[in-house]
This record gives C-alpha cells, sequence and structure tokens, in this order.
C-alpha cells in the first residue's frame, strides 16, 4: 500500500447520485480486483473508502461511488486536474480462480463497482461470465451496457420493476434460470445473506463503516460463521471471504 496524490482525470454522474472518477496514479499497478482505496476529502477528519472499479492500465484507475452525505457531496464537487490524497490499494480483493470455466457475478447498488474489474480478468481468461445487477429503479442502473461491452450475459433486476424483473437478484437469477454455482457477490447484507444462503462455492464482499482501513483500530469487525472465538477484520482480512465463513453479525 502506498499513499500518493492522484490527479483527476474524469468526475462525472452517470446515474442517480452515482458517480464515476478517473484517476491518475502509480498504485494503479498494485490493484486487484475487489480491493479497496482510502480518499481524504478536506474539512473531514476520516477517510472514505471506496472500492476499485476498474484498471484501465498501471496508471490510471476508476472509483464509482455514491453521494450519500456531505462527504461522498464534497468529491462529487472535484474537478478533472485536481488532485485527490489517495491510500491504497487496501484489502484482500476476489482470487481469480482459473479452473473455473462459468462464473456468477452478483452485483447490489454500489457493490456492483468492483465486479467489473473482477469481470474483465474471468474473460481475460475466457470463463463464461454471467452478470446480475440489483437495483432500487431504473434511475439508479449504471454499467449493464458496460459489463455487455466485455462479452458478459448480463440481466437486471429493479425492486420497482421499472428496468429488467421486478424484484431482487435472487428473483432475477430464478427468473432467467441461471444454474451457474460459481459465485461472487459484492453488495448490501441482505443481499449477501440471501447468496451466501443459496449457494456454497464462491466469494463474498463485505461493506463496512470503517476509520483506519488497515486493521489498526478494529471498528470493521465480523465473527466467523463456524469458530465461536474467531474474528475478522472487514478492511484487512477482506472485504473479500470465501461464501459460509463470516457471520451476519458485526461487533
Amino acid at each position: 500500500m502506498e499513499q500518493e496524490r492522484a490527479r483527476i482525470l474524469e468526475n462525472k454522474e452517470i446515474a442517480r447520485d452515482t458517480w464515476r472518477m478517473v484517476l491518475q496514479g502509480a498504485m494503479a499497478a498494485k490493484m486487484e480486483a475487489g480491493q479497496f482505496v482510502n480518499l481524504a476529502i478536506d474539512g473531514f477528519f476520516l477517510r472514505r473508502p471506496i472500492s476499485i472499479c476498474e484498471v484501465i492500465d498501471d496508471d490510471h484507475f476508476v472509483l464509482i461511488y455514491k453521494v450519500v452525505g456531505d462527504g461522498t457531496k464534497k468529491l462529487s464537487e472535484l474537478c478533472a486536474s485536481q488532485t485527490l490524497d489517495v491510500f491504497g490499494p487496501l484489502g484482500h480483493g476476489y482470487p481469480i480462480e482459473e479452473k473455473e470455466k462459468e462464473v456468477l457475478l452478483i452485483g447490489g447498488g454500489v457493490g456492483v463497482p468492483p465486479l467489473y474489474e473482477l469481470a474483465k480478468r474471468y474473460r481475460a481468461i475466457d470463463a463464461r461470465v454471467i452478470v446480475v445487477l440489483g437495483f432500487n429503479d431504473a434511475d439508479s442502473v449504471f454499467y449493464e451496457d458496460a459489463f455487455r461491452r466485455l462479452g458478459c450475459d448480463v440481466h437486471v433486476a429493479t425492486m420497482d420493476g421499472s428496468r429488467g424483473v421486478k424484484g431482487t437478484v435472487i428473483d432475477a437469477i430464478d427468473a432467467a434460470h441461471i444454474t451457474t454455482d460459481f459465485v461472487c457477490s459484492c453488495g448490501p447484507l441482505p443481499m449477501l445473506k440471501a447468496v451466501d444462503a443459496r449457494y456454497q462455492r464462491g466469494y463474498l464482499s463485505f461493506e463496512s463503516r470503517m476509520a483506519c482501513g488497515i486493521g489498526a483500530c478494529m471498528a470493521c469487525i465480523a465473527k466467523d460463521k463456524q469458530e465461536a472465538d474467531l474474528y475478522h477484520r472487514i478492511c484487512k482480512e477482506g472485504p473479500v471471504f470465501p461464501i459460509g465463513k463470516v457471520a451476519f453479525t458485526w461487533m
């Protein structure tokens, strides 16, 4: 991990309250799918953890974030040519299982971005990639076409039925009769819990409130599902864990 002033090349809204930022920074060369970076925003004490969406090349990377408070609102106001204090890459990402010839990626809301780089890496080894994306409504949908351009089979679910299948990602999986059993997922806890209950093979990426991002503050602790006295730091041992590893009880 390292800290640097990354240059903003683009920062624009791509869906409702959802922004895509392209940055130039040397740390791109070390990034893996599923990792995140911590951003320092002027006027705010704590850094904001943001998942890495795409590694364009060794000097450029993409972040996608949702405006949910004052910090991310200020982040959305930054312009091209400005610089941003970036610390990373942090955490453990998704292992690339080269023996898997077919992969199901399940993303919900702001859990969608890290799956894009993961899809790129599986397509690079000629795996078939099926992507199921879940959003609240049509105005919140993003990257549907971007995944298709990678050659993925893409399915969308919205809770209000305004785009794709009405309901959850599980409803969309059932509607499309998807039988792939190796899964990688990222999104809100209720969605991850449903994926964890349904599948036995693959990985889940957990979202959690964080402070330091390196495991020192113990602010993002989760219990192990099997061992009663074992705990995991989402930012350090995670955010990606094997399915069935983490209990859905945050400390």
